[in-house]
């Protein structure tokens, strides 16, 4: 990497972390190869085949699940949500989105409830060799107010882990 090319990436990152403060991380291991897992989850549209309460799931403009810029919108319960893909690696076999809308705290109104906030989210996995298997990261960085972060970070913690539940849930043939 050139000097120029590394000043770039600390840059960017520095401005990733600026925009985005916080960060909900969470990491499993699955039983099935990461090739295997990448398979299932590579296409963005496809959410509604491995997280359980996506139901529907559309990619706007007629652009493919690993373009980036894609963006889909998804039915998750009964809420509507925007993302737009915004980094796509089968390399690395991973896979960046950001909100399209801020998001707001689920089940809370009026004053007490947190500000709504901006997110990004990041699906990562990587091969462990012993019994071929995949290490599964998936983590949400977001923005707000420091003093409202713990609650979104208890929120995040509760989706993250029932999320990649449910891929672990539908690779085994369970869903």
């Amino acid at each position: 990497m050139t000097a120029l090319a590394s000043k770039a990436a600390i840059v960017t990152l520095a401005s990733i972390h600026r925009a985005y403060p916080h960060t909900a991380y969470y990491s499993s291991v699955l039983d099935q190869s990461a090739d295997e897992a990448w398979t299932m989850v590579r296409d963005f549209n496809d959410y509604p085949r491995y997280i359980e309460g996506v139901t529907e799931s559309v990619i706007e403009d007629d652009k493919r699940g690993d373009e980036v810029g894609a963006v889909r919108r998804f039915l998750y319960g009964t809420m509507w949500l925007r993302q737009r893909l915004d980094a796509h690696s089968d390399a690395d076999r991973s896979f960046t989105y950001a909100g399209m809308e801020q998001f707001h705290f689920p089940g809370e109104e009026g004053i007490n409830a947190p500000a709504a906030i901006n997110y990004q989210g990041t699906l990562r996995l990587t091969p462990i060799v012993d019994r071929n298997r995949a290490f599964v990261e998936w983590f949400v960085k977001f923005d707000g107010p420091s003093n409202e972060a713990a609650q979104w970070n208890e929120l995040f913690m509760r989706l993250i882990p029932q999320w990649v539940d449910s891929l672990h849930r539908t690779l085994s043939g369970q869903r």
